[in-house]
């Protein structure tokens, strides 16, 4: 696993070089991955500050919230209750527990997720369930929360970024108003 704080960091610095280029006041996150835990750490260590942008909308592809597949996590082990909560928590998601006190309010969250459909309930990296224990750490926050289910060949965790669908889906959840 790699240091999600200092993924954080560095997201926090790429926003305050951008922010002194092109003066903006709120910014949208889309994420990959790590990516997803790049953004999540910034929120918790960054959103709301002084002189930061407002975070306005989120958009997670592929999010390893409570684990990989073949690290710490197996195909259809995890367990989520309707809330989102998982029956099993890894120390990363642990120190995730956090956005539940902190997301910001005003944020849109949309969660895109991969099903292979070959039996595993993930995208052959992430298991839905990690995926989708987002929703436990953001929707009592956030001001809306969405999640969509990518099925496929195309829905692979790599191949999700390249995929038209959720091409589709990014443009319509960042454009729309």
């Amino acid at each position: 696993m790699g240091n999600y704080k200092k993924a954080g960091e560095w997201a926090k610095n790429v926003v305050v070089l951008l922010q002194k280029h092109f003066k903006f006041s709120s910014v949208n996150f889309v994420g990959h991955s790590m990516g997803n835990m790049a953004i999540n750490y910034y929120i918790m260590d960054y959103a709301g500050k002084k002189g930061l942008p407002k975070v306005n909308k989120v958009v997670d592809i592929a999010g390893h919230f409570n684990g990989i597949l073949g690290m710490n996590d197996e195909p259809n082990k995890m367990k989520l209750n309707a809330s989102g909560k998982p029956n099993k928590m890894d120390k990363d998601y642990k120190q995730l527990l956090k956005l539940r006190k902190v997301y910001p309010t005003k944020t849109s969250v949309l969660n895109i997720y991969g099903d292979k459909g070959d039996g595993t309930h993930s995208d052959g990296r992430v298991s839905n369930a990690s995926s989708k224990s987002l929703k436990y750490l953001v929707s009592d926050r956030a001001k809306s929360y969405q999640e969509k289910k990518i099925t496929g060949k195309m829905a692979q965790h790599s191949k999700l970024h390249e995929n038209k669908q959720v091409d589709k889906l990014l443009i319509n959840f960042l454009w729309k108003k």
